[in-house]
């Protein structure tokens, strides 16, 4: 299928396209072209969404472009849920959430990317996390958003069946997106997203991903260490959850398995459920600097101030935390080492820094 070009109204050239992989067809949005050595920021978007509900806000930032100038973006749309899908066939084995991370070394080498970055919210940030795990020299960094690492028990499965037979499925899927407060107040922004949900997604397509989202297992990581042949993380993460967040109390449970030189924590104060569509400003100071310390960004303007690049407060001390970080990891796997470019690199050196949770 030839690309269709799209222009947005920020100008920003994007073209569509359907890759087949080993589990089926997969619709792909790119937008720049690929920028030297530089990974390509790949993301994937949460069930009940696509990467336009998703991504829009956050990759339509002002600030967030300043940053999407210098890398190719890749944006994955998991089987059906564009906008304007057509219905999947009667009978339709949806890929599990194992095959779904299995699609993406496919677009990885249909476009030519050496590596990614990913973004990933939800059922995405799953997603990613398992791609990580399986195949983890495609992937340099990890942002994930309200990830939840765990299966549901039985209680949880016959509780989602029970609410199917007496609500709608965006009432279902808008729970598991927004927090209570946001639910209770209904929202502008719960408004909108209810009857985008309703009236751009496929209810039958979406229905197949929430069921199979809800049947994931757990992702069986382990600090490494801590058993024999660990499953765990080899790149930098950067773990962000909004307060009151549905996946708030789930986000917990990875920090004590990621890398703890490897992992940086952030919850939002004021974003409710979805940090990236509430507060973009904030996820991308955060991401300016997470992508800093691995050495893609030699230092951040602050266009708000006339006197130069002044970050703030707490996210200097996000990027002194990477770059410690990345240094002792690179001293002791030289295969996966980065070149860290900013001012703040010779303070991390021989550092060992653990997990670091930044109120933003």
């Amino acid at each position: 299928m030839s690309p269709q070009v799209i222009v947005s109204v920020r100008f920003c050239v994007s073209q569509e396209h359907d890759v087949e992989t080993p589990y089926g067809m997969l619709h792909v949005v790119i937008r720049g072209a690929p920028k030297g050595n530089k990974p390509a920021i790949l993301t994937y978007h949460d069930v009940g969404l696509n990467h336009k509900l998703c991504f829009n806000t956050f990759f339509n930032n002002e600030d967030m472009q300043e940053i999407t100038k210098h890398f190719v973006v890749c944006h994955i749309d998991a089987p059906g849920q564009q906008i304007g899908a057509s219905q999947l066939p009667q009978g339709y084995q949806y890929p599990t959430m194992d095959q779904l991370a299995g699609m993406l070394p496919t677009v990885v080498q249909h476009f030519g990317f050496k590596s990614i970055v990913g973004i990933g919210v939800g059922a995405g940030a799953y997603i990613l996390a398992k791609f990580a795990l399986i195949f983890p020299d495609l992937v340099e960094g990890l942002v994930l958003l309200n990830i939840d690492p765990n299966g549901k028990g039985w209680i949880d499965w016959a509780a989602t069946k029970l609410s199917g037979l007496t609500s709608t499925l965006p009432d279902i899927v808008l729970p598991h997106l927004f927090s209570q407060e946001e639910l209770i107040n209904n929202t502008e922004l719960v408004q909108s997203y209810r009857q985008q949900i309703n009236n751009t997604i496929n209810q039958f397509n979406l229905q197949l991903f929430w069921n199979m989202y809800n049947s994931r297992r757990d992702l069986e990581m382990n600090r490494s260490g801590t058993v024999l042949n660990a499953k765990t993380l080899k790149c930098p993460v950067m773990l962000v959850v909004g307060d009151n967040a549905p996946a708030e109390e789930g986000v917990v449970s990875p920090l004590s398995v990621f890398p703890p030189t490897e992992n940086v924590s952030l919850s939002m104060a004021d974003s409710g459920g979805l940090p990236q569509l509430t507060q973009p400003g904030k996820l991308t100071e955060a991401f300016k600097y997470f992508l800093q310390g691995m050495g893609y960004i030699a230092y951040v303007k602050d266009r708000r101030l006339s006197g130069g690049p002044v970050p703030s407060a707490s996210m200097t001390r996000l990027a002194r935390s990477r770059t410690a970080s990345l240094t002792s990891a690179s001293s002791m796997d030289g295969s996966r080492s980065r070149a860290c470019t900013h001012s703040d690199s010779a303070e991390g050196v021989g550092t060992v820094t653990h997990t670091m949770e930044v109120s933003c």
